[in-house]
């Protein structure tokens, strides 16, 4: 019994582990997609940080409730869209985030160039 007590808070702390390091990682890419996307802005270090949990959980409920996954280069031309909708939606809830939806759509593609050459598994 005791096993398994230690094997679920285990999993507990790795899924906990897996949610902030993919907040650092879309962090890092939504700045560096920002910095190379002209129409895209992003105004300080809180807006960033911000943004990346938006998007993170924004990313989570798309794979909860409908299997796809938000993601560029994930689920092709579905993905591209999801990705596009979600980069530009984050503005209505973050101060100091604006976006064009050109901008969106360079973003998603700059966003999945760099999402698709980070290692590791990413998935929640």
């Amino acid at each position: 019994m005791e096993n398994n007590q230690t094997s679920s808070r285990s999993n507990t702390g790795s899924t906990a582990l897996q949610i902030i390091g993919r907040l650092v990682v879309a962090a890092i890419v939504l700045g560096v997609t920002a910095f190379f996307t002209p129409g895209f802005s992003i105004n300080n270090i809180w807006s960033l940080g911000l943004a990346a949990i938006v998007l993170t959980v924004m990313d989570y409920l798309i794979i909860k409730f409908t299997g796809l996954h938000a993601s560029p280069f994930g689920k092709g031309f579905v993905g591209f869209v999801l990705a596009v909708i979600t980069l530009y939606v984050t503005q209505y809830f973050v101060a100091g985030y604006s976006i064009s939806w050109m901008a969106a759509i360079i973003g998603a593609l700059i966003y999945g160039v760099i999402d698709y050459f980070i290692p590791g598994e990413q998935e929640m």
